[in-house]
């Protein structure tokens, strides 16, 4: 069930009327529900009883301190794959114990920083870098734990951009090198090998995917067990889609059915990386409406939020559903939602039927996930104030930008 919802005419957020929001913390803004994330997040959770499992947030999705501390608090693991990111889950109350650091091109400063932080594996995925990552353990004297991303060659069935798992993505190590890749690891003396995982992409909405890659990798498991190298756990990934426009979404425990049937009696620790489907829902852009250009062939919506606070709908040409907050009874006019960037991309929704006043509240649906987490400063633009809404209370969790931050790291000629 929805927690943005409307009441007495007012599009709200939990028990919260977007229009308090705006009025007290300005627009653009991002808006959170506490609930969403509770619920979205309650779903692995049953879907997993009975398991030994660990639900890991991919941190890219959205790493508000806030959202950070509230799976903290539910007693889940982080996927990281920046240093940045390690330090945010650490000040955030996230365990170290339970992170994973994945990502292709990992430094050696941000494994000198995970590994004195205790991390729970490192995600490797290229020789090069289960090199790298033995010679800075041995200069630390400690020894890496260790899993190779391996790339299943599956095709996920979703955008290219964030398709993952083909033999043309940049990620994980080919399916044919996995067992090479073992065999030396195991004869490196600082590193320890614990596991083995795959992530095939995001929006993945049919279950069929992520089953087939979990039957690869088991295949990976049994023939590096028949060399005497056992692993302790499988990580199976993320990217479980959400529903935008009219997408037919899985439950958590849809999706996972036939992915944890061919896992069926396994001993190994399961591990997951979900993201969009935590946040993604829990989550809405709030803007005003700035000027309405009519014109002969197209109209235009003008807000005060653009491409820069939310880039998916011009990266991607993703929709994202556009609500007034407070709807108006007469006729619906077809707009252009744009913002004021100095880019023809700059756009929330194309050819939306909307019955508009300047002034008027939108609130840009489905962006708890990369929204904020990709957000620039193009054309000097502050970034968004952030808001998390809990029943009837608002927090702000992130202030508003003002230009005076964004001058802070610069120095002119002198």
């Amino acid at each position: 069930m929805s927690v943005f919802v409307m009441k007495d005419g007012v599009l709200h957020a939990e028990d919260v009327a977007l229009s308090a929001v705006a009025a007290r913390f300005g627009t653009p803004c991002y808006v959170y529900s506490l609930k969403a994330l509770r619920d979205a997040y309650a779903a692995y959770r049953d879907a997993l009883a009975g398991r030994d499992a660990l639900v890991c947030y991919a941190v890219k999705a959205n790493s508000n301190l806030a959202v950070l501390n509230v799976f903290a608090r539910f007693g889940a693991g982080f996927d990281i794959v920046s240093g940045g990111e390690l330090a945010r889950v650490l000040k955030a109350g996230g365990d170290a114990g339970k992170i994973v650091f994945s990502g292709v091109g990992k430094t050696r400063d941000e494994m000198r920083a995970a590994l004195a932080a205790g991390i729970h594996c490192f995600n490797l995925e290229s020789a090069a870098e289960l090199e790298r990552l033995n010679e800075v353990a041995g200069a630390l004297g400690k020894r890496a734990p260790i899993a190779f991303r391996v790339n299943p060659d599956v095709d996920p069935k979703t955008h290219p951009y964030i398709s993952t798992g083909l033999k043309t993505s940049k990620f994980g190590v080919p399916y044919a090198e996995a067992l090479p890749l073992y065999r030396r690891a195991r004869s490196l003396p600082h590193v320890e090998i614990c596991g083995i995982g795959c992530h095939i992409g995001s929006q993945l909405l049919d279950p069929a995917p992520a089953a087939e890659a979990a039957g690869k990798l088991l295949a990976l498991v049994d023939a590096l067990a028949a060399e005497g190298i056992a692993l302790k756990h499988i990580d199976i990934g993320g990217g479980m889609g959400i529903t935008y426009r009219d997408e037919q979404a899985p439950a958590a425990a849809d999706y996972l059915a036939p992915t944890l049937k061919v896992l069926a009696g396994r001993k190994e620790h399961l591990l997951l990386e979900p993201g969009r489907s935590l946040v993604g829902n829990a989550g809405l852009l709030l803007t005003r409406v700035e000027f309405l250009k009519h014109g002969e062939e197209k109209n235009f919506a003008v807000v005060d939020a653009a491409m820069n606070d939310l880039a998916r709908p011009a990266l991607y040409d993703a929709w994202h559903d556009i609500r007034p907050v407070a709807p108006h009874d007469g006729a619906a006019c077809i707009y252009d939602v744009v913002g004021p960037v100095c880019e023809s991309g700059d756009f929330l929704g194309h050819g939306r039927e909307l019955d508009l006043r300047e002034g008027d509240l939108l609130a840009v649906m489905s962006a708890g996930a990369y929204g904020m987490a990709m957000s620039s400063n193009y054309n000097t633009r502050p970034r968004a104030a952030e808001v998390m809404i809990d029943g009837a209370q608002m927090h702000l969790v992130r202030r508003r930008e003002a230009l005076e931050d964004l001058f802070d790291t610069e120095t002119a000629l002198s």
